[in-house]
């Protein structure tokens, strides 16, 4: 199955802005869902603050980040790969 990297994030968000940056910088494919914009996918996911960032294997969750913490997101990179 392949692996999807999922970011919930709003708008006008710092933090959110530099979880995105990381992720650009690093070449990294992801979703972007405004957790504001569309409350329903983040009751699915169970995200409580923004930014999180998910890693899915199909239906499966294998890890998740929230805030904006270089080394959680290095780890999550790694295990996109």
């Amino acid at each position: 199955m392949k692996k999807r990297l999922i970011k919930f994030e709003k708008d006008a968000c710092q933090p959110c802005e530099m979880v995105s940056r990381f992720l650009d910088e690093n070449y990294v494919d992801y979703e972007r869902i405004n957790a504001f914009n569309d409350p329903d996918q983040a009751r699915v996911y169970k995200v409580r603050t923004v930014p999180t960032v998910i890693l899915m294997e199909g239906n499966t969750e294998l890890t998740r980040a929230s805030g904006f913490n270089p080394k959680d997101l290095e780890q999550i990179i790694n295990k996109l790969k």
